[in-house]
């Protein structure tokens, strides 16, 4: 039995560790054991006393070393680091680990992994496994499509197993705030997948459908919600829910959910968590919003970097950029598809809801087989177009940002950002729907005069993932005007233009 396999030989006593401790009904933050604890203020001043009193003691520090990661030597482990680009801070780090059993996992968690087909942790796993199962608040920063949802998925389950069992009107043990409807239904489904072994229930709550079936999932008792955080103050304020056993916090896409000006949301909901909660944050990019928002929320964690903090592109994809006005993109475009239309699956983003629809209507009365999702739509029309895209019926989606992170859809061969984006940060995550888990992709994109002040930043992005710059890029990079239309684009390269059909 796993070091962290806290059940007995009856299936039936899953997390049932009560103590003598007094876990009754909830009061204040809902529990009768004295706490105290300190924490460092939000500035990294002088620590100051947190009252913890009237909080039921948990568990959060389950990590045992196996013998071989505590065999390896500090030359091996700084080896290993550097050559999956792994950087790590903090006190007291712990050294990674090389396979899934040497983590220590439960054997029915283990089960789930080798049934998933997996043969090795990601970077992201590899250290963020063991600093997440010391207890300790934890920033990773990784690229999408790094691992990092099971990274905090799989310890919240070894932390979940842990807890006392939930009580009558007893609220979720882990929280995951997410910026989408999109990313929280997809981490719902691993949270599920990997969680029905020790029947741990898990809902999703986001805006955009009825209240009803979430509300009666709140009822039932959860230990774990995946949540946006509108919806899920809604639900806070209507009393369907509460924070008082939440031990495990994790706001997954930090930076997108501060770019969609969530910061007053996410600061009310953590303001209703136990302080001395576990802490992950995750994070793509580090701006410095996202680094004064992790001062508040996280004491003394670590913190694991996968390649650099600075911006920059998956190397897995290759990247084209095409100098287009305005009026060639449509024309572009269809000589695009045509070129590499094989029934791959292709993304194509837009900046606006009504440019989506737009294009989608246009490519579908010109034979493509496109549909499109936004977040004008219903969330059974979006859920629809995304199961028609996945499964091919449908293999060309048009999509606004809404979907740019999160949306993990497999096999996805090219990436089309027909508006380019109004951030570099959007740029590097809309590509970052093809490449993943190791895979090849390909991202083409239409760049403009209107997207000139973005030329430098791009070529910066380009040239780090080793990617060729067009000489027309290059000038505008450097202030000079764009050239005229007529140039060649990417579609004249190598393949003529007519090799591909319309879908049939």
């Amino acid at each position: 039995m796993s070091r962290y396999d806290t059940r007995s030989g009856d299936p039936t006593s899953y997390r049932d560790r009560r103590s003598d401790s007094g876990l009754g009904a909830p009061s204040g933050y809902g529990g009768s054991v004295q706490a105290s604890s300190s924490r460092k203020d939000e500035d990294g001043g002088s620590p100051r006393k947190i009252n913890l009193d009237g909080l039921p003691h948990f568990e959060k520090n389950f990590y045992s070393e196996a013998p071989t990661v505590k065999a390896m030597t500090e030359d091996e482990v700084n080896e290993y680091r550097q050559q999956r680009e792994i950087t790590v801070e903090g006190r007291d780090v712990p050294k990674p680990v090389k396979t899934f059993h040497d983590v220590g996992f439960p054997e029915y968690v283990i089960q789930e992994i080798e049934k998933a087909g997996f043969t090795e942790p990601t970077p992201i796993q590899s250290q963020g496994w063991p600093m997440a199962l010391k207890g300790r608040d934890l920033i990773g920063i990784a690229e999408t499509g790094s691992g990092k949802t099971l990274a905090y998925l799989l310890p919240a389950i070894v932390h979940v197993n842990a807890q006392p069992i939930l009580d009558l009107g007893d609220g979720p043990i882990v929280l995951v705030l997410a910026p989408t409807r999109e990313l929280a239904v997809q981490i719902q489904q691993e949270a599920t997948k990997f969680g029905a072994s020790s029947r741990i229930k898990s809902t999703c709550i986001y805006g955009g459908v009825p209240k009803g079936p979430q509300v009666r999932d709140l009822q039932k008792g959860v230990e774990i919600i995946i949540a946006t955080p509108g919806r899920l103050i809604d639900m806070l304020e209507s009393n369907h829910t509460n924070l008082r056993r939440v031990t495990y916090l994790v706001l997954d896409e930090a930076d997108r959910m501060l770019d969609m000006g969530f910061d007053p949301q996410i600061r009310k909901i953590v303001s209703q968590i136990r302080p001395d909660r576990q802490t992950l944050y995750w994070s793509a990019t580090w701006p410095k919003e996202v680094e004064q928002l992790s001062r508040k929320f996280l004491y003394n964690p670590y913190k694991v970097i996968i390649g650099s903090e600075d911006l920059k592109a998956n190397h897995s994809i290759k990247q084209h950029v095409d100098i287009v006005s305005e009026k060639q993109k449509y024309e572009k475009l269809v000589k695009l598809l045509e070129d590499i239309m094989d029934g791959s699956r292709i993304l194509i983003f837009m900046d606006t809801k009504k440019g989506c629809d737009q294009i989608t209507r246009q490519l579908r009365m010109d034979g493509w087989p496109a549909l499109s999702i936004h977040g004008d739509k219903s969330q059974a029309e979006r859920d629809w177009v995304l199961s028609e895209f996945k499964s091919g019926k449908s293999p060309i989606m048009t999509a606004t940002d809404v979907a740019a992170r999160g949306l993990d859809v497999k096999d996805v061969m090219y990436v089309v950002n027909y508006d380019f984006p109004g951030s570099l940060e959007d740029y590097v995550h809309r590509i970052g729907r093809t490449g993943r888990a190791g895979a090849k992709g390909t991202a083409y994109t239409f760049f403009t005069a209107a997207n000139a002040r973005f030329a430098k930043e791009l070529i910066t992005i380009l040239e780090e993932a080793g990617q060729k710059v067009s000489p027309d890029l290059a000038s505008m990079g450097r202030g000079a005007p764009p050239p005229p239309s007529g140039h060649r684009g990417f579609h004249d390269r190598g393949r003529g233009y007519g090799s591909g059909r319309p879908w049939s």
